[in-house]
C-alpha cells in the first residue's frame, strides 16, 4: 500500500505573510549568468562513481547495501555498481552494465539480483533514468516508525507532491515479479520510504538524484529530532512549497553537484580512475 505523505494533524503550517506577493520561484525568476565549473569533463561512469561516493559521505548508505542504476536514453542498458564494493570505494572502472533484465553485459564484477528493484521501475518509468536505493539510518528509523518526513524546513519542499510510503515489507526483492510488484506500488512517487527497509529515489538525471538523496536523510534526521524534542513545530505552508521546489531543483541541483564533485575529486582523485 502506498500512502501519500501529508502533514501530521498535530502540526500546523507556518503563517504566510499577508499583503505581499509570494515568489513564483525557479529559473524563470532568476538564473545565474555563470557558476563555478567542476574543472574536468566527466564520463558517465565517472559521474556515477562520484554519486556513490558523495552519497556515502552524506550518510546515504549502509556498508555493503544499496545500488544506483542509470539507464541510457532508450533504456536498452543500465549502469550499476558491482556486488562486493562499498559505495565509498567505487571508482569509474568498477561500474558494471546490465541489460533491462539485470543480466551483466559489461564490467569486471558481478551484480546483485536485487537490481530487479531497479529494472522494473525503469521499465515502467522511462523518465526516471536514475534510481537510487539504500538504507540510510534516519530514513530507516522513520520507516520503522511508519513515518515520512514532514515539511519542517524549506529544503524538504523539493519533495512536494512526490513523497510516498510503502507500508508492506515483502523481504528481499530478487526476481522480476517481486520488482514489478514494488514498482506498481511506488507508482509515480519519486521519493519513497519502504517500511522496515530503506528508500528509493528516482530522477531524470544523476545530478538531481544525488541532490534529492543527500537531502532526504537530513530531512528524516530533522523529523526525528523534532519528535524527540516533543515541542510544537510548524511546517512549510503548502502554498509556498511549489515555488521553493522549483528554485531548489532548477537552480540548486547543478550547483550542489558541482560543489560535491569538486570536493570529492580534490580529496579522493582515485574516484575517476
Amino acid at each position: 500500500m502506498t500512502i501519500e505523505a501529508n502533514d501530521a494533524a498535530t502540526r500546523g503550517s507556518a503563517a504566510v505573510p499577508e499583503g505581499i506577493e509570494l515568489s513564483k520561484g525557479g529559473a524563470d525568476v532568476w538564473s545565474p549568468s555563470i557558476t563555478p565549473p567542476i574543472g574536468v569533463e566527466l564520463t558517465d561512469e565517472q559521474k556515477l562513481a562520484c554519486s556513490f561516493r558523495i552519497l556515502a559521505r552524506e550518510g546515504f548508505s549502509e556498508n555493503i547495501a544499496g545500488h544506483i542504476t542509470w539507464a541510457n536514453a532508450d533504456n536498452s542498458s543500465l549502469m550499476v555498481n558491482p556486488w562486493g564494493l562499498w559505495w565509498e570505494e567505487i571508482s569509474a572502472a568498477d561500474i558494471c552494465r546490465v541489460d533491462p533484465d539485470g543480466r551483466v553485459i559489461g564490467g569486471k564484477w558481478d551484480v546483485t539480483p536485487a537490481v530487479q528493484i531497479h529494472t522494473e521501475l525503469h521499465r515502467r518509468r522511462p523518465e526516471a533514468r536514475v534510481v537510487v536505493h539504500n538504507h540510510p539510518y534516519y530514513v530507516v528509523l522513520l520507516a520503522a516508525l511508519g513515518l515520512v518526513p514532514e515539511f519542517l524546513h524549506q529544503q524538504s519542499s523539493m519533495f512536494d507532491g512526490e513523497l510516498g510510503f510503502i507500508s508492506e515489507y515483502s523481504g528481499e526483492i530478487d526476481s522480476p515479479e517481486l520488482g514489478a510488484d514494488l514498482a506498481e506500488r511506488i507508482g509515480d512517487a519519486s521519493v519513497v520510504i519502504l517500511a522496515n527497509h530503506g528508500a528509493i529515489v528516482t530522477a531524470p538525471t544523476i545530478e538531481e538524484a544525488t541532490y534529492k538523496s543527500a537531502t532526504l536523510d537530513r530531512q528524516c534526521k530533522l523529523m526525528y529530532d523534532v519528535l524527540v524534542a516533543d515541542r510544537p513545530a510548524t511546517t512549510v505552508p503548502p502554498k509556498v512549497r511549489p515555488a521553493m521546489k522549483a528554485s531548489l531543483l532548477e537552480r540548486g541541483t547543478e550547483v550542489y553537484w558541482a560543489g560535491a564533485v569538486r570536493r570529492l575529486i580534490r580529496e579522493e582523485p582515485d574516484v575517476l580512475e
